[in-house]
Parts: C-alpha cells; structure tokens; sequence
C-alpha cells in the first residue's frame, strides 16, 4: 500500500481522444502528484503534456525507466497485451482501455502474465461506473423485478467511424457491443451460455471492406434461463442511443432513457423529442470515465479491490467470439464451445 502522504506518479500510453482525456483527469486528481506521457506520435504527446503542465517522454521504454507507481494504456488495441504483460513484469499496477487483444489466445496470454506476476490489471469497461447501470444492478439484486424474465440492450453510434479505423476496430461485436455484454453480466450476476448472432453491412461499403457489419443483433440465453437481446450500429442519425430494459415478473426498469435520448414517439401524448441529443460516447459516459479512473487511483493506494479484472474482460470477449462464429456459420453458439472457460466467479 503507498503512502497517502506521497502523491503517486503514473505513466499514460497513448495520447489519443481517450487517453487526453484520461490524462487531463489524472491530471486533476488531488492524489496525482505528476503523469508522463508518451505516444506513437511524440508531438501528439508534447503537445498535450505542455497543456497539462506535464512531462512527455519520447517513448514507452522510459515509462518504465524513468519509474511510475502505475501505468494507464489507451493505445491502439494492437498494443494492449504486450504493453499489460510488460508492466506486469515490472511489478506494476495497469488500467487498460478495452479489450485486452482481438483474440482469446492474445488475452489469455496478457492475462496469465498479470496473474504470474501478482500484479493488477483493471480494465476499462466504464458502464459499470454510470449511476443508471448502476441502480439497475443495485433494482436486480434486491429483488425489485421479482424473475428476471427480459433483458434488451442496445447501443447505437450517431455517425460510423474513419474507415481506416475499421479494419483494427475488430468489428461492431468486439469493438462495441462488447461493453453490453460486460455490462450486462454484471446487472444481472449471470454469464451468457448461447447466443445467435445476425449482422448487416448494407450500409456502406467501408464496412464489407473491412470484413464488419454496420448494424448488428444478438440474442442471448443467460445460464438461469433469462433471454436477452443486445443490438448495435454504427448509423444511428438522431443520435447517440445507449440503453438497456430489463423486465421482469413485478417491475421493468430502463437504463438511459432521459431528456437526450434520441428517440421520439409516435403517439399524441408521448413525449417529445429530444432537444440536445448525446452525439457520442464520450460526452453520455463523461462521469463514469472520471469514476473509473478514480477507482483505478484508489485500487494503485490499496484503498479498494480491482472492480474489473482481466478475467472479466475475458468473459466479455468470449461472448463477441461467440457472436462472430454465430453470425459466420448462422447457427447458436454456445459458450462453451471457445476456450477461456467459465473461470470468472458471478459479480
């Protein structure tokens, strides 16, 4: 456990959208006393350590050398496993933007690194530290629906991203829907045991050139017998659309349903529609960004154990794995068909 007195210093990789604004949140932390800061582009990474008034440094190797009490990684998904297994052996705790790699091999790998080392990696699977989320765990797990019977979750983007991007993204199931699978086995406390997945790349040809679908469905049988439907896309023109519904025998609850959702009613009382939609994830998921960083602080002092493992991590991942053999052979596909095991205890 640091000290409280010592204010801790962290290194951030990748100076991307996510990690600027990871490091300007570290940066503002009573408890982070300095970051250094690197990237693949050193000038994107000198940039922003002169806004923040703090240090760049021309590579990943002097994060390690110049010595951090822990390292942020929001670099390309190309980078994660090898940048996690080197900080786990230099005995340093990680917080790692989503997904651990693009394959199940690469993240269990990453992950039996940390695990040999005795280190810590918490991923960044930022839902979990939304108020809505949250309270629909907290309705779940006392009880207030009674059985739960249905479960929907959807998250749509309002525009696609660059069409270069999508080759790396892993497509719509790893890169996007992976987040409602996460968080949907952890309102619920229950893991996935089937799904049958159905995709569409009618929208554009960047998406069939890049092997993707540009909207995607999913349903998926929970292993108490809860069914459940997770939907995507990236052509969602009205807005930035992240929601789930869980129904059941008493109650039915929603999660994201708001003045910003941009949705509209049909019928002459309905309510009207909204006037300032959430054009993207950063803006709808501001709050939980910050609280998952503060988390991550807290769990670099000693103050708290890691919310989000690596195994959770894998857990998730092996859904979309199972999502994308579903929609390639068009048939159900049960978990347990991949490796990876069902090793993550119910949360």
């Amino acid at each position: 456990m640091r000290p409280h007195f010592v204010p801790m210093r962290l290194g951030v990789i990748g100076t991307g959208r996510i990690g600027t604004i990871h490091a300007n949140t570290l940066s503002r932390h009573r408890e982070v006393g300095s970051l250094i800061l690197t990237d693949a582009d050193p000038g994107r990474a000198a940039a922003l350590a002169v806004r923040l008034g703090e240090t760049a440094a021309p590579g990943v190797d002097e994060i390690f050398r110049w010595g951090v009490d822990g390292v942020v990684i929001t670099t390309a998904t190309s980078a994660h496993a090898e940048l996690i297994g080197r900080a786990a052996r230099s005995g340093l705790p990680v917080f790692c933007e989503k997904p651990i790699a693009l394959d199940l091999p690469g993240t269990l790998q990453a992950i039996g690194e940390v695990e040999s080392a005795g280190t810590i990696l918490q991923m960044g699977f930022q839902r979990r530290f939304d108020t809505g989320y949250a309270g629909a765990r907290e309705a779940v797990r006392a009880g207030r629906l009674g059985r739960l019977h249905t479960v929907r979750a959807l998250t749509s983007d309002q525009a696609p991203p660059p069409a270069d991007y999508l080759p790396l993204s892993g497509g719509l199931y790893r890169d996007t829907l992976i987040h409602d699978f996460d968080v949907l086995r952890w309102v619920t406390g229950r893991e996935v045991s089937e799904v049958y997945a159905a995709g569409s790349d009618a929208g554009g040809p960047m998406f069939r050139a890049a092997g993707d679908v540009d909207t995607a469905a999913v349903v998926l049988t929970l292993d108490d017998g809860t069914l459940a439907t997770a939907t995507a896309t990236r052509l969602n023109g009205a807005g930035y659309d992240v929601r789930m519904e869980l129904a059941g025998e008493r109650d039915t609850i929603v999660v994201g349903l708001d003045d910003r959702t941009p949705i509209a009613s049909t019928e002459p009382t309905g309510p009207p529609a909204a006037d300032k939609p959430w054009p993207g994830f950063l803006e709808r998921f501001g709050p939980a960004y910050e609280a998952e960083l503060a988390a991550f602080v807290e769990v670099v002092m000693g103050e708290r154990a890691n919310p989000c493992d690596g195994r959770e991590a894998l857990q998730a991942l092996r859904v979309a794995e199972a999502c994308e053999l579903s929609r390639r052979d068009r048939r159900p596909v049960r978990l347990v068909e991949l490796p990876g095991g069902q090793e993550t205890a119910r949360i």
